[in-house]
């Protein structure tokens, strides 16, 4: 059994017999691997974010969430290394922490040696930066996803500054720089608002109303939107 299969075999253990734990021993033995491999393989679960913990005494053992499953990992060095690149590109993006930790997860859940490898030729792939790239607010992030109405605090390209309240409805990069774009309800319009001018973003509790986005809107003078999820 290779590690892949194993890693998936140790989660379906896990779950089958939930809440009740499962010594490192007995699993060892189930695997006809040694303990020192299964409990590597269980902290490379716990580190891809699987709910896995360790029960002390006598009885004790690993116990896993009965609701919890392993994404599928099953990677070409190819495909590995394509989403490594992806994650890497992100580094500067609202995105980073995300993708920090997703890179970890994509080679937590990869065989030894195949991890390995993706791991070396991504270390090879550069990034060429200017020295003052700009960092947009994580929080940006949070916007984007939160379904709700955002209070933001915009300085605009003359330095003036206004708090704004917006219907966030997408969002674009473009030569790395991100774009909010939402509904602006101080403007009654759809706007994009830079990153990098956002001065606080405060997620409000409120949920606004349904509204489309038409690319006619954004009033794009060049170029052509891409999806990400465009194949």
């Amino acid at each position: 059994m290779n590690r892949t299969d194993r890693l998936y075999g140790l989660v379906e253990e896990l779950r089958a017999v939930s809440p009740r734990p499962r010594s490192a021993r007995r699993l060892a033995e189930r695997f006809e691997v040694s303990v020192r491999t299964i409990e590597r393989d269980l902290a490379a679960l716990q580190h891809s974010g699987l709910p896995i913990w360790a029960e002390p005494g006598r009885t004790g053992g690993y116990v896993i969430d009965a609701s919890a499953t392993l994404g599928p990992a099953g990677f070409t060095l190819d495909e590995a290394l394509a989403v490594l690149i992806g994650l890497g590109g992100l580094q500067h993006s609202p995105f980073r922490q995300s993708a920090r930790t997703a890179a970890r997860k994509v080679l937590a859940v990869m065989p030894d040696g195949d991890a390995a490898r993706a791991s070396a030729l991504a270390s090879r792939v550069h990034f060429l930066e200017s020295d003052d790239a700009v960092v947009v607010p994580t929080a940006f992030a949070a916007a984007l996803r939160s379904d709700r109405v955002v209070r933001l605090r915009y300085q605009d390209a003359g330095g003036a500054e206004s708090v704004r309240d917006v219907e966030p409805l997408g969002s674009i990069e473009k030569d790395g720089q991100w774009y909010l774009v939402a509904w602006c309800r101080l403007r009654d319009g759809v706007r994009a608002f830079r990153g990098d001018r956002m001065r606080s973003v405060e997620v409000t509790d409120e949920r606004p109303s349904k509204r489309s986005l038409r690319p006619e809107e954004l009033a794009i003078p060049y170029g052509r939107l891409r999806s990400v999820m465009n194949d």
